[in-house]
């Protein structure tokens, strides 16, 4: 039905998540993140990707810090105009915004993607930035095979409306539990604070993630597709733990 969070004009037609009508948050039916929380979190602004007419359109979605110089993210936020996943910034600037829970405010960082690895085996892509973010801790990935029933947390900077959707400048949250675990993907359905609690547009390359009691959060797998949102349908989403040896080979980083 899409590989839907990234492409969207903004303020006009989108190929995205489409979120709730009424009063609603980012991640449809979510929570918004306390200042400073989930600093790992981190938002892709695309501006002048171009258009199989000549022109050029914007749109966003959302990631995470895995190292100090990368983010991962859905990989088809990164296509050209043919809609072909490529390895490499397609936008006229693609800006990575890091640790600012109010995109509004100061906090955290801002930096520019450089490059782009797309994962050979699922929707997953790493962007690398211009700079080193030492002063956030990554999200570990995780290694195990996830398991139906398992909850996770999800954020996001997605729609807050599904008309002509726009990115949230607040970062929200919410809980999904796994259906399904296929080869590559991850079937999940809203958990909380709603049953229909859903990604939305721009919530594309969100990161899904064991939150535990103690220890540090596990990225286990990403937005990538779904129906229209809300919903208490499946999403499908891209599983990290059969991607580790790769991720770690493309960024010569060790976890």
């Amino acid at each position: 039905m899409w590989t839907r969070r990234l492409t969207a004009v903004l303020g006009a037609a989108v190929l995205a998540l489409v979120a709730h009508a009424a009063p609603a948050n980012a991640i449809a039916n979510g929570e918004e993140v306390p200042i400073g929380k989930y600093r790992f979190s981190v938002k892709l602004t695309m501006t002048g990707i171009p258009t199989p007419d000549g022109g050029r359109r914007n749109s966003a979605c959302s990631g995470s810090l895995i190292a100090p110089q990368w983010v991962l993210t859905a990989g088809h936020c990164f296509r050209d105009a043919n809609g072909v996943r490529v390895e490499r910034p397609v936008a006229d600037l693609t800006t990575a915004t890091i640790g600012r829970t109010d995109l509004e405010g100061t906090g955290g960082h801002v930096a520019t993607v450089t490059d782009v690895r797309q994962s050979p085996t699922n929707d997953v892509a790493l962007a690398k930035i211009d700079k080193r973010i030492t002063d956030i801790r990554p999200l570990l990935l995780n290694r195990a095979t996830p398991q139906v029933g398992d909850v996770l947390r999800l954020t996001g900077y997605g729609s807050i409306t599904s008309q002509n959707p726009t990115p949230s400048t607040r970062l929200h949250t919410g809980q999904l539990q796994i259906t399904t675990v296929d080869a590559t993907t991850l079937g999940m359905t809203g958990y909380a604070p709603q049953r229909d609690t859903t990604p939305c547009p721009y919530d594309s390359g969100g990161p899904f993630f064991y939150q535990p009691f103690r220890g540090w959060p596990t990225l286990v797998a990403v937005v990538s597709n779904g129906p229209s949102c809300p919903h208490v349908l499946d999403e499908t989403t891209a599983r990290i733990d059969v991607i580790v040896p790769w991720i770690q080979s493309a960024i010569g980083y060790h976890y």
